[in-house]
C-alpha cells in the first residue's frame, strides 16, 4: 500500500510557542538567543551575602546576590559552595541559595577565593 503523505520530521512544539500561525511547513523560528554576558574575573565581581527567611516557612538560607556572568559559571560556584559545606542549594537569575545559616562561613570562603564580599542585613 504506497503512503500518501510524505512522512515530515516531528518539531518540537516548544520551538513553535511564540508563533502564532504560519502557513510554510518548513518554518523554522529562530530564537534570538540572549548573548550571555562574560563572566568577570572574581576580583571584579561585588557579591552580597545575607541571611533571608522569608516565604520559606521560616527555614533559613544564605542568599548570595550579585554574581555577573553566565549561567554555567553561577552554577559551578553554587556547586563549590555546596559541597563545601555539605549542603542542597539552587543557582539561577544571578543568585546562589544555599540551604542553612552559612553567613559567615560563606563570606570566608569567598574571600579566600578572591571574590569582593560584603554582608548584608543583620
Amino acid at each position: 500500500m504506497p503512503e500518501k503523505y510524505s512522512r515530515q520530521p516531528v518539531k518540537d512544539w516548544k520551538d513553535r510557542l511564540e508563533i502564532v500561525y504560519s502557513t510554510n511547513p518548513d518554518f523554522s523560528y529562530d530564537k534570538g538567543k540572549g548573548e550571555e554576558t562574560d563572566t568577570l574575573p572574581p576580583q571584579q565581581q561585588n557579591l552580597l551575602v545575607s541571611l533571608d527567611r522569608k516565604q520559606r516557612k521560616g527555614k533559613s538560607v544564605t542568599l548570595i546576590k550579585g554574581f555577573i556572568g553566565n549561567e554555567e559559571d553561577l552554577k559551578e560556584l553554587s556547586k563549590k559552595l555546596k559541597s563545601r559545606f555539605g549542603v542542597g542549594g539552587s543557582a539561577k537569575d544571578g543568585e546562589i541559595i544555599i540551604q542553612g545559616d552559612f553567613v559567615q562561613r560563606v563570606i570566608e570562603y569567598l574571600v579566600a577565593e578572591k571574590y569582593k564580599v560584603k554582608k548584608s542585613g543583620g
